[in-house]
């Protein structure tokens, strides 16, 4: 098969969606290579600590850098589970689960931004250093 006779979606939002899975794929795969490279082959997975990720998301690189590799990864990955709502469920059912997918998409990326970008290890730091219930 060529590629110029694989099949596009008509238009409107389902070619937008067609386009972002191979691109957000693409953009993945290099994110998702970095990012074990970093975490498991540049650094020993003894090193890999809370003081490891402090001293990271000291710099806006690694965290936009995180924060760009978790919205790519719930987008595609609940994309993809739209797609497979709209191929084998039809009426409620998809529309139910579609409405479920994108709430629960939307929370945990909400969630994981609001993790990644207010991050404070300062104040992490301090208030476990306080309680002695928690190790330093």
């Amino acid at each position: 098969m060529s590629l110029s006779s694989r099949p596009l979606p008509p238009g409107g939002f389902d070619r937008f969606a067609w386009f972002f899975m191979r691109i957000s794929g693409l953009a993945l795969l290099f994110l998702a290579l970095g990012h074990l490279t970093v975490m498991h082959l540049v650094n020993s997975i003894d090193t890999v600590d809370y003081a490891f990720v402090a001293a990271r998301y000291a710099t806006p690189f690694w965290r936009t850098y995180d924060g760009l590799l978790l919205v790519l990864a719930l987008l595609h990955g609940f994309n993809g589970l739209r797609v497979i709502a709209q191929d084998y469920l039809a009426g409620g059912k998809r529309l139910a689960l579609q409405w479920a997918a994108g709430f629960l998409c939307l929370a945990l990326m909400m969630a994981g931004l609001y993790i990644v970008f207010t991050f404070q290890p300062e104040t992490a730091a301090v208030m476990s250093a306080g309680d002695p219930g928690i190790a330093p």
